[in-house]
């Protein structure tokens, strides 16, 4: 292992995720942030006002959950995940800051996620996502996520992604 990798790996131990609100301060600068940088990386531009945002109380339990990375207190990432009674848990508005990508904060948040959600019974985790970030296409191929026919209809969303997970009993 080199320096700079063990440095990152050092970096990384220090980053918490925390249940929050979306509402927060925290969660609403990392949003801000997200939308930020999806308005410059879509062709189209972002107009959160025109995506299928989720209400902020579909990241409230129960019906749903929000995280914050924070690296020594200061937000740096983001992932919310919708807990429908009737339909599977859908990972919504992950993001992590420009300057701590390479720390395995997305591959952190999917397995927090998907942890959470085999907790609550579902035995399917999907999400959707824009040609745009192929690198997020990247982590949730190697996630273990399959490509499936779209679910929503999302105007800025071209993948649509599923995993099947295992369903622990619930908490």
């Amino acid at each position: 292992m080199d320096g700079a990798q063990a440095d990152r790996l050092r970096i990384a131990a220090t980053v918490t995720l925390d249940d929050v609100d979306p509402d927060h301060p925290d969660a609403q600068h990392c949003l801000r942030s997200y939308f930020t940088e999806l308005q410059e990386r879509f062709e189209t531009g972002f107009d959160p006002a025109r995506s299928l945002l989720p209400d902020a109380g579909e990241l409230r339990p129960p019906h749903g959950l929000f995280l914050v990375a924070r690296l020594r207190g200061e937000p740096v990432g983001c992932a919310g995940l919708k807990l429908p009674v009737d339909a599977p848990a859908e990972v919504k508005r992950m993001w992590v800051a420009p300057q701590t990508r390479g720390l395995g904060l997305g591959r952190r948040f999917l397995a927090e996620l998907e942890a959470r959600a085999a907790r609550r019974g579902f035995d399917t985790l999907r999400l959707d996502t824009n040609k745009a970030l192929s690198a997020a296409i990247g982590l949730y191929g190697s996630y273990g996520f399959q490509e499936v026919t779209a679910f929503n209809d999302e105007p800025y969303a071209h993948h649509w992604f599923e995993k099947r997970i295992t369903a622990a009993p619930p908490e």
